[in-house]
């Protein structure tokens, strides 16, 4: 009967030891960094923090699995998941160049899609991807933001405060504008072996690094941290100015130098966008609608460069890409309404 009861004793305590381990795993698996450096400091000590799990924080989680902490994200609002002209959506093409691309379909798994309005966050969970509601705080974001307009700017910045949190979870990400086709896996050209802390596309490969923040990829570092929080701090002053510009001004001012962050930059031949195409059909990873004005333009344009791709797939021909005549006239189409 002793026996009896001590062998009881002992199960009890061991089933308690496993518990706590088990909520020590748990609570443990959350840990993230938090910068402590100075903008100067150019070094990566990190002290760790427990992070609530938050609605981020889980669709983070679900997007990152099996990825080395790395997701895919990219934004929509209402104009963004409704039909335009032709009965397509842009969120339709988007997700269409995965199925289209080559090795391009189980990055999808890895894929976060940021929805700025419920309408864009019902198509995205009835599309079953991974998806989060970017608070607003009573800001209207759900209307086409046209190019330069003070919502579309106020939309970028929004976007940027995003992504500064999503790099102070300790996640690395791959933005990428939901006008960006992706015919090809871009990590296998993307530097994954820490040397490089940010790799950003360009709108043209010839002078000045013109670059564009439609497609760019950062790992989460105290560098990149520190940049993101002085960068979406610079938006106090820069009125008129979208984050695009203001992030050229930073990287021409050398703040990337004194916080020791090295930059790549990627080339318009595997990058290719309509401001400049890529020659080369063979070497093309992402194709980005930029120089264009408005949605519209886009979805038409898009369409065709995914006919020219599937065009090329039958045939490994390497063709000139279809004139993107819609987005060039966008610039001068003074009878555009924009989608509400």
């Amino acid at each position: 009967m002793f026996i009896s009861s001590y062998s009881s004793g002992n199960l009890v305590v061991a089933v308690a030891l496993l518990f706590v381990g088990a909520l020590y795993i748990c609570f443990s698996s959350r840990l993230i960094s938090d910068p402590i450096s100075s903008l100067g400091h150019s070094g990566n000590t990190l002290r760790t923090i427990k992070f609530p799990v938050d609605e981020l924080e889980s669709a983070l989680d679900s997007a990152a699995i099996g990825n080395n902490k790395t997701v895919i994200i990219t934004m929509v609002n209402k104009a963004y998941v409704e039909e335009v002209e032709g009965g397509r959506t842009m969120l339709d093409l988007f997700l269409e160049s995965f199925w289209e691309g080559e090795g391009t379909v189980p990055l999808l798994d890895h894929l976060m899609v940021v929805a700025a309005d419920q309408t864009a966050y019902d198509r995205c969970r009835f599309r079953r991807l991974h998806c989060y509601k970017m608070e607003t705080e009573g800001v209207d974001l759900q209307g086409e933001k046209v190019y330069m307009s003070n919502d579309f700017i106020e939309m970028m910045w929004r976007r940027t405060r995003l992504l500064l949190d999503v790099l102070r979870r300790g996640y690395h990400l791959l933005f990428t504008d939901t006008d960006v086709m992706w015919l090809r896996n871009p990590f296998s050209l993307l530097s994954n072996n820490g040397t490089l802390d940010m790799q950003i596309s360009v709108d043209s490969g010839i002078g000045a690094h013109l670059i564009n923040t439609g497609f760019y990829y950062v790992r989460s570092n105290n560098r990149t941290i520190s940049l993101f929080q002085k960068w979406y701090d610079m938006r106090l002053n820069s009125t008129g100015m979208k984050e695009q510009d203001v992030l050229k001004n930073l990287l021409d001012s050398g703040l990337f130098n004194q916080l020791g962050l090295t930059v790549g930059f990627l080339n318009t031949t595997h990058y290719s966008g309509f401001c400049e195409d890529s020659p080369d059909m063979d070497a093309v990873t992402t194709v980005h609608a930029n120089c264009c004005r408005h949605i519209s333009a886009k979805v038409f344009d898009l369409t065709l460069v995914l006919h020219d791709w599937k065009r090329y797939k039958a045939s490994h021909v390497n063709t000139k890409w279809s004139p993107h005549a819609k987005c060039w006239g966008s610039w001068n189409d003074t009878q555009y309404t924009p989608k509400t």
